[in-house]
């Protein structure tokens, strides 16, 4: 494929359009990739640009998230054998500290080889101590890592858009703790169960006493609040069962949902157009072989 351009590049006489700088190559397709979830932060070609946050007609994503043993693990399988599209966060932020990443090589520079376990992986219990209670140290960190947790996060929303998904559920445990991805979220849901109820099930599946089950459970944001801040609340204080229709019927709501469709058929348009461009010069413009 590269000595294809090249050799296109070469001979056409619209060259110009194979010549523009790699940087804002790069720049417009991740801010058509971003434009998918928001604002393109940071663009170094066009700063500020594509801001507009996500409305009706834009893509369709849904945050989820739940508290420490509410149940959202369960949820989130359910969803899955149901078809849906998952991203775990969790999962992302693991793999972009992993070697040869961006992120690991800045973290090993900011935070020294401490932080390092024999075989080079980060050593998180090491980070973290670093980390607490020390505000700067967190916010230095974060500033290294989110933007590669967003980047993974564009690329595999993109990959769901292309395979005609109607809706992406990102799970995100801290989603209204830190609230970073919220204006992202077209949706926002819950899944809830009474403080009584996570008690006893912290308490039976981590054969935790009540003290530290409860210093445990204090450490989050009452699952009451986030109940309060979210558009779904699916309830799992109760039988199983009940729980599991909940999710079927919150699912059949999303996929009736044609909010998104208007973007999909203009980007497919656009690529066709894009893809039919191509095709001409590559016909037209090379010399038969």
């Amino acid at each position: 494929m590269k000595r294809r351009l090249d050799c296109l590049k070469a001979r056409c006489k619209v060259s110009w359009l194979l010549q523009l700088p790699e940087k804002l190559v790069h720049c417009l397709f991740s801010s058509l990739v971003e434009q998918l979830i928001g604002k393109c932060a940071n663009c170094p070609v066009f700063p500020g640009s594509y801001s507009a946050s996500l409305s009706p007609g834009k893509m369709f994503l849904v945050g989820l998230t739940g508290g420490i043993a509410s149940g959202k693990s369960s949820v989130i399988q359910v969803f899955q054998q149901l078809g849906c599209a998952v991203i775990d966060v969790d999962v992302i932020a693991r793999h972009v500290v992993q070697p040869g990443y961006p992120a690991h090589r800045r973290i090993v520079e900011v935070f020294g080889t401490e932080v390092l376990l024999e075989n080079g992986d980060i050593d998180r219990k090491v980070l973290g101590d670093l980390i607490f209670n020390q505000p700067d140290r967190r916010q230095l960190l974060n500033s290294i890592t989110h933007p590669e947790i967003r980047k993974e996060m564009m690329k595999e929303t993109f990959k769901y858009f292309l395979r005609g998904y109607r809706y992406v559920i990102l799970d995100i445990p801290l989603l209204f703790e830190t609230k970073k991805l919220l204006k992202y979220m077209k949706h926002t849901v819950v899944v809830y169960c009474d403080r009584d109820t996570q008690l006893a099930r912290l308490m039976k599946r981590n054969n935790l006493n009540r003290e530290d089950a409860e210093a445990r459970i204090n450490a989050q944001l009452p699952l009451k609040d986030k109940a309060r801040m979210a558009n779904h609340v699916l309830d799992n204080s109760g039988e199983w069962s009940l729980t599991r229709r909940q999710v079927i019927l919150l699912h059949a709501k999303l996929e009736r949902s044609m909010e998104y469709l208007p973007l999909r058929l203009g980007f497919l348009t656009g690529l066709a157009g894009i893809a039919s461009l191509l095709y001409l010069l590559t016909r037209y413009l090379l010399p038969s072989s």
